[in-house]
């Protein structure tokens, strides 16, 4: 069945909001215009009052499955990303079995498409377990639709592992992503290194753990000729790192997550751990940092770093809890609040960054609404105002600081590749 979007507001080249309508015909975008002839054989979904977005794309996510079921699996995690928004998501690989190698990744591609009711990408891992010795077999991972490569969750400490899979991965035009973290340096931390530990009483985690694995890896990259890729950057130094790198001409890219953007060491208003990720939230002058880096392109996109954990996991201090927390459902509603209503970027800005751009990082034909496209689409209702409540989430995961914050603009429809998978009982 065709399906007619009626009345909707889109962004045109200039920024600015027009009404429009979006004709949808298995599955691709097949007209979009001021005026579509509705007729009989199509669905027609009024969007007065509401704007149409490309569905957003996070290449940054943690989907638990196979392996930590209790935490999240492809299903929930897959419906949580779509009332966030989200049509493609990109799976990282710290899974059990790790898809380190062609059969682990077909047994993932399977439970992916059983379940899933979005796009979901799997990552292949860089090394064989995730244990950043043994290098995996990048061209076979490819060949079996990894969308790119990554150790996720740990950094590769060996500089000659890191470079030799730069050079394969360089070799057949794919993307090494990192998690950036020098082991020797977490000295056991739980949270940031600056004030907010010491009064609290907890190990903290040096900002150079972070920063000194980016320098090291944009010179190797640059050696290999590779696309880098840098998660969830957090410092200042980082900042600097990849900012110096991309005026050398070196093929680096990097994503931030939104709660590094929101927050900053004190923030954290006691020792719960539902405050505790990796990277951690760090001091102001290095959440100003990247706002100034998202805003000169020095960071390229926002990814939510969606990771799931159970109550249990989560309930006693910092210390011995796992690192992490749930951002699918909150991303574009706080985002837009802090920032967009604030004046302090404009509508089309964070589209951008949670569509179109990661989607050209990845060279992924997805997050942008244009005739002959994939029909990704969200309506958002910039005027709706809620309360963040973690108990009506449907990832399986609670671990949020954001719980009780009210946030405003918020999707009430997800269409993924022409049918809607999500939409707003209220």
């Amino acid at each position: 069945m065709t399906k007619l979007l009626k009345n909707v507001q889109m962004l045109n080249e200039q920024g600015e909001l027009q009404l429009t309508n979006i004709l949808i015909e298995q599955g691709t975008i097949k007209e979009i215009g001021a005026s579509i002839e509705e007729t009989a054989t199509e669905e027609v979904i009024d969007g007065k009052g509401l704007v149409v977005s490309p569905g957003f794309v996070d290449v940054h996510t943690h989907l638990r499955e196979p392996g930590f079921e209790h935490k999240e699996t492809i299903a929930t995690g897959s419906a949580s990303a779509a009332k966030g928004g989200f049509t493609t998501i990109c799976a990282m690989p710290n899974t059990k079995p790790v898809p380190d190698s062609v059969e682990n990744l077909q047994l993932i591609n399977g439970l992916i498409k059983d379940s899933a009711i979005i796009r979901v990408l799997p990552y292949g891992s860089l090394t064989v377990a995730q244990s950043g010795d043994a290098r995996t077999d990048l061209a076979a991972l490819k060949a079996n639709g990894a969308v790119a490569f990554s150790d996720d969750g740990v950094g590769v400490q060996l500089a000659s592992t890191m470079f030799e899979q730069m050079k394969d991965a360089a070799a057949i035009g794919m993307t090494v992503v990192a998690h950036c973290e020098d082991n020797s340096l977490i000295y056991d931390g739980v949270m940031h290194e600056g004030t907010r530990n010491k009064e609290l009483g907890l190990p903290g985690i040096p900002s150079v753990c972070e920063s000194v694995q980016i320098a090291r890896d944009v010179l190797l990259a640059e050696a290999a000729g590779a696309h880098y890729h840098v998660c969830h950057v957090s410092t200042k130094e980082s900042v600097r790192a990849v900012r110096d790198a991309k005026a050398a001409g070196i093929h680096v890219t990097a994503e931030v997550c939104p709660h590094h953007l929101l927050l900053e060491e004190m923030d954290i208003p006691s020792d719960d751990a539902n405050w505790k990720m990796n990277p951690p939230l760090r001091a102001k002058e290095d959440k100003d940092s990247l706002h100034a880096a998202l805003l000169d392109g020095t960071i390229d996109c926002i990814a939510t770093d969606h990771a799931p954990h159970t109550e249990d996991e989560k309930c006693c201090g910092m210390v011995g809890a796992p690192f992490g927390i749930v951002g699918f459902e909150t991303a574009f509603p706080l985002l837009y609040t802090h920032f967009v209503k604030t004046g302090k970027w404009t509508l089309q800005q964070l589209i951008e960054w949670m569509a179109t751009k990661p989607a050209e990082l990845f060279k992924l034909p997805y997050g942008k609404i244009e005739v002959g496209a994939s029909a990704d689409l969200i309506l958002l209702d910039l005027e709706k105002e809620q309360v963040i409540d973690a108990e009506g989430f449907v990832s399986k995961g609670r671990n949020t600081p954001f719980n009780g914050w009210t946030a405003q603009g918020w999707p009430v429809m997800t269409i993924y590749n022409g049918n809607i998978v999500w939409e707003d009982a209220q």
